[in-house]
C-alpha cells in the first residue's frame, strides 16, 4: 500500500508519496491540470498493482485533482483542517509550517490513523448541483442583507424621513425593502421626496410589486416625506443620494438573481428521488429542503448511524467531562452551512407540526432557552430524517411523535 499526501493550494498542489512503513518515496509539486494528475499516477505506479492500493490524505476532496484521484479508484480521506493542525503539532513542536511539510503530514495521517477517519464518498452529480445552487442562493441572500443594512445606515445620515416611512427596511423578507428601492430610484434625496405626489408614490409601489392597499399606503408615505426633518448640507445630501441609488440598484439586481437561482434550484431539487421524502417532513419547503439535501448529500451509507448525521449537522451536543466536572456545549465542528439550515428548519417545524411544537414547549418547560430548545428540536428532526431516508419512507407525525399523538387523543 502507498500513502499519498496532497496539500491543496490555489495554483499548485504539494505531493508526498510514502510507503506503508513510513519511508518517503517522493516529494514534488504539481499544477491543477491533466499533466499534474498524470505525474501523480506515474509516481505511484511502480509501487502498486491496483489503484485501490493508494490511500490519499487531503484537507479538501473537492479540488479537481482530488476528484480525478477518486475517479481513478484511489481511496481518498478528507481530513478536517482543525484535525490537521493538531497532527501538525504532534510532528513539529516548534510550530513550523510549510506546504511540503503538510503534504508529508497528511500522508502520515492516512498511514497511521486512517481508521479514525472516513473515506470520502462522493454524492451524485444531481446532489452536487443542488448543493452548488443552494450555497450560491444562500450566499446571495446574505450579501443582499449586508447591502440593505448599509443602505439603512446611509439613510439615517441624510434621509431619516424614508426610514420613518419604512421602519422595517432591514428586517429579512420585509415588504418595505422592495418599496424603498423603487422610491429611492425615483427620489434619492429628501428634497425630491417632498415633491412626490400620492399618484407618483402609488406608481412606484406598484412597480415594486405591491398589490393591496396602495392608495392608502401612498398617502401615508407622502405625509411622512413631506413633514419637517433634519437635513444634511445639500452637497453632502446629493452625494448620499447618488450612493444610495447605486446601492438600491445593486440590491434590485441581487434580488432578481436570487429569484432565478431559487427557480433553478427548485427545479433540480424536484428531480431528485429523495425530494418526496424531504417534502413530507414538517418545516422543509423547497428552499430549505434543497439546502438540507445538498449539504447532507445522497451517498448511500455515508452516515454510519443517526449520531454521525447529527454530528455532521452540528446539532448534537458536545460533552466535556473531567473528574467531577461535566459540561455540555453546542457543537461547532461540522458543516456550518448545514447547521444554519437545520436551525431554520427547526424554527419552521415548530410552527407547522403539533408534535414538534409539543416537544419544543416541553423543553422550554424544563428551563431551556429558546436557542437550546431549537437546537434540540433540530437534532431530533435530523434523526427523524435519517430514519426516513434509511428506510425509504415518508414522514409520519404519529410515529415521529407518539407521546404527543397519544396526548392529543386523550384530550379529544
Amino acid at each position: 500500500m502507498i500513502c499519498l499526501g496532497l496539500d491543496w493550494a490555489e495554483d499548485h498542489h504539494d505531493i508526498a508519496v510514502m510507503s506503508e512503513t513510513g519511508e518517503l518515496l517522493a516529494e514534488f509539486r504539481v499544477e491543477e491540470s491533466m499533466d499534474g494528475v498524470e505525474r501523480i499516477h506515474a509516481a505511484v505506479a511502480p509501487h502498486i498493482a491496483d489503484p485501490a492500493d493508494v490511500v490519499v490524505g487531503t484537507e479538501s476532496a473537492h479540488s479537481l485533482v482530488a476528484q480525478a484521484l477518486v475517479a481513478a479508484g484511489y481511496a481518498v480521506f478528507e481530513i478536517n483542517p482543525l484535525a490537521s493542525s493538531r497532527y501538525r503539532d504532534r510532528h513539529h513542536l516548534s510550530g513550523a509550517k510549510s506546504d511540503r511539510g503538510d503534504a508529508k503530514m497528511l500522508a502520515d495521517v492516512v498511514r497511521t490513523d486512517r481508521h479514525n477517519h472516513r473515506e470520502y464518498v462522493g454524492s451524485s452529480d444531481l446532489s452536487e448541483a443542488i448543493k452548488v445552487l443552494a450555497r450560491a442562493h444562500q450566499s446571495l441572500i446574505h450579501q443582499r442583507q449586508t447591502q440593505i443594512n448599509a443602505l439603512r445606515s446611509a439613510l439615517r445620515q441624510y434621509y431619516p424621513a424614508l426610514l420613518l416611512a419604512f421602519p422595517n427596511l432591514a428586517r429579512p423578507r420585509s415588504r418595505d425593502s422592495s418599496d424603498v428601492m423603487a422610491l429611492i430610484e425615483r427620489a434619492p434625496t429628501p428634497a425630491q421626496g417632498r415633491t412626490l405626489s400620492r399618484l407618483q408614490i402609488a406608481s412606484a409601489l406598484r412597480k415594486a410589486g405591491r398589490q393591496r392597499g396602495i392608495e392608502r399606503r401612498a398617502e401615508e408615505i407622502r405625509k411622512v416625506l413631506g413633514g419637517p426633518h433634519l437635513a444634511a448640507p445639500p452637497v453632502v445630501t446629493n452625494a448620499y443620494g447618488n450612493s444610495a441609488r447605486a446601492t438600491a440598484r445593486v440590491i434590485v439586481s441581487m434580488t432578481i438573481q436570487i429569484g432565478e437561482l431559487a427557480q433553478e434550484m427548485n427545479s433540480r431539487f424536484e428531480e431528485h428521488p429523495d425530494a418526496k421524502i424531504l417534502h413530507s417532513l414538517p418545516g422543509l419547503g423547497p428552499i430549505l429542503g434543497a439546502r438540507v439535501l445538498g449539504e447532507f448529500g445522497d451517498a448511500p451509507n455515508y452516515y454510519t448511524d443517526t449520531r454521525a448525521r447529527k454530528n455532521y449537522a452540528t446539532t448534537s451536543p458536545v460533552t466535556r467531562a473531567s473528574g467531577k466536572l461535566r459540561v455540555v456545549n453546542a457543537r461547532h465542528g461540522g458543516n456550518r452551512h448545514l447547521g444554519e439550515s437545520c436551525l431554520r428548519w427547526a424554527f419552521c417545524a415548530v410552527r407547522s407540526s403539533p408534535g414538534v411544537q409539543h416537544y419544543y414547549e416541553a423543553l422550554r418547560g424544563r428551563d431551556k432557552t429558546h436557542s437550546q430548545a431549537i437546537r434540540s428540536v433540530a437534532n431530533r428532526l435530523v434523526g427523524i430524517l435519517h430514519g426516513c431516508l434509511e428506510h425509504g419512507v415518508l414522514y409520519d407525525e404519529a410515529i415521529a411523535w407518539p407521546q404527543s399523538s397519544a396526548a392529543e387523543s386523550v384530550a379529544a
